[in-house]
């Protein structure tokens, strides 16, 4: 059925191709700041009297070829100055921009969607772009300025609990996101289990989220892409910047190792909250340390090599009997390189390594767990003219799972050294991509990914009866566990299990005129990962599983149609859309499922359906001294898994129910105002319908025990979240003879110190021996200041 999809998109890019033989001229060049040679993404290259222009892709290149004349062109990103420029292009020309730093409308950059005109016919659809700038003015609880805590103020982004890991977008499940950091996988996003996130916002130059409308070179993720890149370094001048909290600390240096040729960047951040624990006469630790490094170097005009890295860890121990370390690593080698100024490529090889790890003195054993993976990338970005570009590549990821490794913590423990079964897999795709603009009103976007999965070969794979390792038990009506008939070994070479799909994106945008325009989208995407858990937000407990004999990768197809529109010159902006996504082979758990040190996790899931369906609106107010935006989600998040015969129920009878990342109504309210040049505020309000859950509906007495009875799958709720903070930021005057810069914040988060309940549980009331329901609240009110300086 997916073949269809080739003679199409075959079609178009021979059109194309045939379209613009004609000969012509190419403008291009690199774009970067005048005071530090950073590389800047997505700056806008205009041509008015053409009524054309394009953006710097991710290393600040860009190519517009165009009929010979004579153009004045228009360089401008916000923040920064923007440049007015005449050429004659009778010949192909190379001119590298520097853009100087608007000081004074820097920090009024709060989010960037659609806010330049030419973005009004760009196909690219549910894309949000925040400023590093932004993310550090918007108060978060401990004053820790947060980017996964910044991207639950977008429409379609929710929280998975207060003080949870991860996020959900559009309905969609935590482990539906891929997140990267200079192109490497990051699998888990936050320290201390949410409280904070994995990436230091001085380190950080560009964010962007993709909900929807997802280009062909992102893969293996079915919700969303958060692609973060870091810093290149200031190859100019020594710099040197960070700030100081209550809980936490930073320090950000960079400089050059060759002025204007080679540079590098080294950051740091570490809580130390715990040290002051003893002086209450508590042995107890939860803290958290990262790196961040980069180095980079100018070969020639038309050779870069990149080297970043990031280790993050997290340590939570309770009295030395239960000690949690957890975090990632990551290493990325990039080669960009320039074939002629129309085509651009980038080569990576990257490392990623997830590692968990677990010691219970008081059971006697240590267990270690994690995924690593090597991953082999090459871009190519070409730009056939003004009109037709193309984005095409290669993409290779070898994986290895690690379930978990028990061993004895102490000579005389009881435990036995036990090696759960290690998985592997391999993943490999090729795209190509084109942003066509057929006429001045319609532009396209169209591609095309095919994507190949092969779970490898391991050291036991359990066989079972009919292929089948969950069995329907009629005389109660449950599934249960099937027993094993067999194991089989494999040579890590053998295939135990290939998928093939092909994933076509389509998304068109219509201008209307020069303010407004409808665009629609289409994804087809696969996901070949699952993380398994069963609670309402992911844990660093759950444990990522590969497809493969008896895990079928998930399917989904997704749509959206919106309608964008500028105001006053560009000083509001609106943007409102409607989502529909449908999932197919979406894991569900049989009832009492056990997922942690489990080696037969076939044994307790069932495929399912999922599928999610809203509306978004966003109200922008991009310039002057107060700004900020409103956005509303009104939404829907359904799983079902029916029976797999006439004879079975399915789960929960084969009834759709609410997932438990199910948000039906979503508000976000953010608002900076400037007061002056040294005060400026900051504020966001929330309000999330509560998050799905099972309460009791009755109860029986067994033994002299009352026993709960529970209902259908999350047919109750939390109560409804909500919250305001606030954030002032005092800048003093600077002395003009002194380098250091300065700042210093203060927030408090949850003003009105609301008590929203992470969880509700059910204890028996020693007294009456009934059930109670007791609410756990993790934060109240939260005052913090945090001192922020630069030199």
């Amino acid at each position: 059925m997916q073949h269809r999809y080739w003679p199409v998109l075959f079609g178009f890019f021979l059109f194309s191709l045939y379209s613009f033989s004609q000969q012509k001229y190419t403008l291009s060049g690199t774009i970067s700041e005048l005071s530090s040679n950073e590389s800047l993404i997505g700056v806008t290259v205009a041509i008015p009297e053409l009524k054309t222009g394009v953006v710097s892709n991710e290393y600040g290149f860009f190519s517009i070829t165009l009929p010979e004349g004579v153009y004045e062109i228009q360089i401008s990103a916000i923040g920064f100055r923007e440049i007015v420029q005449t050429i004659s292009l009778t010949e192909n020309l190379k001119i590298n921009f520097q853009l100087a730093e608007e000081a004074e409308e820097l920090e009024e950059v709060i989010l960037v969607e659609d806010v330049e005109k030419l973005n009004i016919r760009k196909p690219q659809m549910s894309v949000n772009t925040l400023s590093a700038g932004t993310i550090k003015k918007i108060p978060v609880v401990l004053g820790e300025a947060d980017v996964i805590k910044s991207i639950l103020l977008l429409p379609g982004v929710t929280s998975a609990g207060e003080g949870a890991s991860g996020f959900n977008v559009r309905g969609g499940a935590a482990d539906q996101n891929l997140i990267l950091l200079d192109e490497a996988i990051i699998f888990n996003s936050s320290h201390l289990f949410g409280f904070f996130s994995v990436f230091n916002p001085d380190a950080i130059k560009d964010i962007k989220l993709f909900k929807g409308g997802i280009p062909a070179k992102y893969g293996g993720r079915l919700s969303s892409v958060l692609d973060i890149y870091q810093k290149d370094g200031n190859s100019k001048a020594l710099n040197i910047s960070g700030g100081i909290g209550a809980v936490s600390s930073r320090l950000l240096v960079e400089g050059p190792l060759e002025k204007d040729r080679s540079a590098f960047l080294i950051g740091g951040r570490a809580s130390y909250a715990h040290l002051f624990l003893p002086l209450f006469d508590n042995d107890n630790k939860a803290y958290f340390y990262d790196l961040n490094t980069k180095l980079n170097y100018k070969i020639n005009d038309n050779n870069n090599i990149y080297l970043s890295g990031y280790f993050g860890r997290d340590v939570f121990s309770i009295s030395e009997r239960f000690v949690n370390v957890y975090g990632n690593s990551v290493f990325n080698l990039r080669w960009n390189h320039l074939f002629s100024d129309r085509l651009f490529s980038n080569l990576s090889l990257i490392y990623s390594d997830y590692f968990y790890g677990l010691e219970l003195d008081f059971v006697g054993f240590k267990w270690n767990s994690g995924i690593r993976n090597f991953n082999l990338k090459y871009d190519f970005k070409q730009y056939i003219s003004n009109t037709f570009q193309l984005n095409y590549g290669l993409n290779d990821i070898y994986y290895n799972f690690n379930p978990g490794e028990i061993e004895p913590n102490r000579e005389d423990s009881g435990i036995i050294t036990e090696q759960l079964t290690q998985k592997y897999a391999n993943e490999f795709a090729a795209y190509i991509d084109a942003e066509h603009q057929v006429y001045e009103q319609l532009t396209l976007q169209y591609g095309l990914r095919w994507s190949n999965f092969m779970r490898l070969g391991q050291d036991e794979l359990n066989m079972y009866q009919d292929n089948n390792p969950v069995i329907f038990n009629q005389e109660f009506q449950i599934y249960e566990k099937a027993d094993p008939i067999g194991i089989e070994s494999y040579k890590r070479t053998d295939r135990l299990a290939t998928f093939n799909t092909l994933e076509p994106r389509l998304a068109v945008a219509l201008a209307l005129n020069n303010q407004s325009s409808i665009k629609a989208s289409y994804n087809h995407m696969a996901q070949y990962l699952s993380l398994l858990s069963n609670t309402s937000s992911p844990t660093p407990l759950d444990v990522w599983t590969p497809s493969g004999p008896y895990v079928k990768p998930q399917i989904l197809d997704q749509y959206a149609l919106g309608y964008f529109r500028n105001f006053k010159d560009n000083e509001y902006s609106l943007a409102t859309e409607v989502f529909y996504k449908d999932i197919d082979n979406r894991i569900d758990y049989i009832d009492g499922a056990d997922l942690i040190a489990n080696n037969a996790i076939e044994q307790v899931i069932l495929n399912g359906q999922a599928r999610a369906y809203g509306w978004e609106l966003s109200l922008n107010k991009n310039e002057g001294s107060l700004q900020g935006w409103i956005s509303y989600t009104l939404s829907k998040s359904e799983q079902r898994t029916p029976g797999r015969t006439a004879d079975e129920p399915g789960i929960n009878m084969g009834n759709w129910y609410t997932t438990g990342y199910d948000k039906t109504h979503d508000i976000a309210i953010n608002a900076s105002y400037e007061l002056n040049s040294k005060w400026s505020f900051n504020s966001n309000f929330i309000f999330q319908t509560g998050q799905p859950t099972n309460y009791p509906i009755g109860q029986y007495e067994f033994k002299g025990l009352v026993i709960p009875v529970y209902g259908g799958r999350n047919e109750q709720r939390l109560p409804a979240y909500h919250r305001w903070d606030i954030a002032a930021t005092l800048t003093p005057r600077k002395n003009k003879n002194r380098n250091l810069q300065g700042e210093w914040v203060f927030s408090i988060y949850n003003i009105y110190n609301r008590r929203n309940a992470a969880s509700i549980n059910f204890e028996q009331n020693q007294d009456t021996g009934r059930n109670e329901a007791i609410r756990t609240a993790i934060f109240g009110l939260v005052p913090s200041v945090t001192y922020n300086f630069k030199f």
